[in-house]
């Protein structure tokens, strides 16, 4: 039996089952999945905390008196659903279906990449997705911010034989393999782009064929460019004219792909960063060619017509005040744990007369839901597979049976049932609709949005607009407090100073699921000592933590990966100026030793 693989991931792998051993392998001929799957998969799901009982107020109860209390708490006057991004399976957004039934609120914006695809869309009009076999065609390939040996492991065979740069302020498990490591300052991923693209203009390098036809204001933003100091930067981004030559050598007359991860837009100007990285990839002449291009994240959902797309009134997702709500129903996440500024949420969460938790696993918002109701995995129901990584989509077929949980299907049509509404179809109807629009390449299922080479007769919806370059950018962040020392002691201590703190994904955990960690990286240069535990505090909250000494970051850096229990203690409640994104890195923080 084949299946596909359903955790939030670029990959989005095919799965193969093998019939009477209940094992699992990689589907070698699918074009993304290259016959490998990753350990959250084979070992670190058995091992979680699974819900297998319904609970009411604590006590078990069976699925019937479960869905009955759960409909008697959506009678109350507000609601709210707040869906995590655990699962991306097409069947999780059906419970849409019954909140518009009830006038109940949805959420907007992300925890995760809204603020790049904003700025995606300001020079591109459309963030279309780069495929896979461009990347394959590339000479060069610019990894920028982007851990593709944790989040992205599959990517790797398309790197073989390319010249490798990372940009990231960390030397990743990548960047140590690569031809050559940017090592940047946090949060100047914006600066980097701008200076290359005035090196390049310096150097004539720019390709004034391809301006000409796309992006005809070419000059315009050339002037743009000039009106940033490039010494002074250089030095505010760490680095120096020799390092950013050495990255224009392995871009000059090539073709060049840049992978660009989330982390480089969790700030408030997320979205000038992409936008930036892709006016430098269009100073190069980089859309619209074999082998070139820029890859981030891109919604899976483009070009399909959305069954489950409703009129409800949204509330963000980022900043949502749980406390004005008499029921919140979870589904799939842990705001508890994953939302930025913990305190805030805790508190707001402990208001809600009615929160109603509906996943797989214990967790920090399970703990204090009234109503707990379990899910089933991706295994155990019908589904598809989108993917915001690449084009192909996959069909999700149950391959094990269980007693336990309910799917989201079933749980909409009870509730459905009990508020006596009509209007809901059969399961399968909802997934042919989905399956129905895709096209289909050499036997693969590929989304409606799919160009073989993006953008390659022109920008916008239609394909007739030109590429808009980024021309203002406004940041007073680094006028602030949070930019400088806090305070400073007689001795000059390091604990007195402010650290940037970085939250990437870790390699063991999918957001707050399966390992969770309790560490904080530091370089050795801090003065800080192996396994000692200390209290990070940020103008947010504190939190203690176990000290691990790692020179691969720079040393005045901190990374607590985003699975790390009370990382979000730190991080600020704020959204970004476009897309309203979370902003989990715009914050610094002091490290104090107890």
């Amino acid at each position: 039996m084949n299946t596909a693989c359903g955790l939030d991931c670029y990959d989005a792998c095919k799965i193969i089952v093998e019939e009477g051993e209940n094992k699992l392998k990689g589907d070698s001929e699918h074009p993304a999945g290259n016959g490998a799957l990753c350990a959250l998969l084979n070992k670190q799901m058995p091992e979680s905390e699974r819900i297998e009982k319904p609970r009411v107020d604590g006590v078990e109860v069976s699925m019937d008196e479960a869905m009955s209390a759960v409909a008697e708490a959506f009678k109350e006057k507000t609601s709210l659903l707040w869906r995590g991004s655990g699962n991306f399976a097409v069947m999780q957004e059906v419970t849409n279906l019954f909140m518009e039934k009830i006038d109940g609120k949805l959420t907007h914006g992300s925890l995760c990449d809204a603020a790049g695809d904003a700025g995606i869309a300001m020079g591109r009009g459309l963030n279309r997705s780069l495929p896979l076999e461009q990347i394959k065609e590339a000479e060069t390939v610019v990894i920028w911010g982007r851990n593709v040996t944790v989040t992205n492991a599959h990517m790797m065979p398309f790197l073989e034989g390319k010249n490798i740069v990372v940009i990231d302020p960390v030397k990743t498990a990548i960047a140590k393999k690569a031809d050559y490591h940017l090592q940047i300052q946090p949060r100047t991923d914006y600066y980097i782009a701008i200076m290359l693209s005035r090196f390049v203009f310096m150097e004539d390098g720019q390709n004034d064929e391809w301006l000409e036809a796309f992006a005809p204001e070419h000059e315009d933003y050339y002037d743009f460019t000039r009106e940033h100091r490039i010494k002074p930067i250089l030095e505010y981004c760490g680095t120096d004219l020799g390092q950013m030559g050495h990255v224009l050598n392995y871009m000059r007359d090539k073709k060049v792909v840049f992978l660009v991860g989330a982390g480089v837009q969790k700030y408030s100007t997320g979205h000038a960063t992409l936008h930036a990285i892709d006016s430098l990839a269009a100073t190069l002449g980089l859309f619209g060619k074999e082998g070139c291009g820029v890859h981030y994240l891109s919604s899976s959902k483009l070009g399909f017509e959305d069954p489950f797309e409703v009129k409800c009134k949204t509330v963000s997702k980022v900043t949502t005040n749980f406390s004005e709500f008499d029921t919140v129903l979870v589904q799939g996440g842990n705001p508890a744990a994953s939302m930025p500024d913990s305190n805030r949420v805790n508190r707001e969460l402990d208001e809600v007369e009615n929160l109603i938790y509906f996943g797989l696993y214990e967790n920090e918002t399970s703990k204090k839901a009234k109503i707990i109701i379990p899910a089933k995995n991706f295994f155990e129901k019908e589904d598809l597979r989108l993917s915001y990584g690449h084009q192909y989509i996959e069909k999700m077929h149950k391959v094990f049976d269980s007693d336990i949980g309910i799917s989201e299907y079933d749980f909409t049509q009870k509730l459905f049932e009990h508020f006596g509404f009509e209007g809901l179809e059969a399961e399968q109807n909802y997934i042919d609709k989905w399956l129905s629009q895709c096209s289909q390449k050499e036997g693969q299922y590929c989304s409606p949005a799919h160009e073989s080479i993006p953008y390659e007769e022109g920008f916008g919806e239609e394909g007739d607009d030109e590429f808009e370059f980024i021309e203002d950018y406004d940041d007073d962040f680094i006028n602030t407090k949070r930019f400088t020392k806090v305070r400073t002691s007689k001795k000059n201590k390091t604990e007195d100073e402010r650290f940037w703190l970085l939250s990437p994904k870790s390699a063991k955990s999918l957001n707050t699921q399966f390992f969770r960690d309790n560490r904080v990286q530091m370089h050795s240069d801090t003065g800080f000592e192996e396994g000692k535990m200390v209290r990070v505090s940020s103008e947010h909250g504190e939190y203690e933590f176990v000290v691990h000494l790692n020179d691969d970051l720079r040393h005045n850096c901190v990374v607590i990966t985003n699975n790390t229990l009370g990382v979000n203690y730190l991080t600020p409640s704020i959204v970004s100026e476009e897309g309203d994104n979370a902003c989990y890195q715009e914050v610094k923080v002091t490290v104090h030793r107890i």
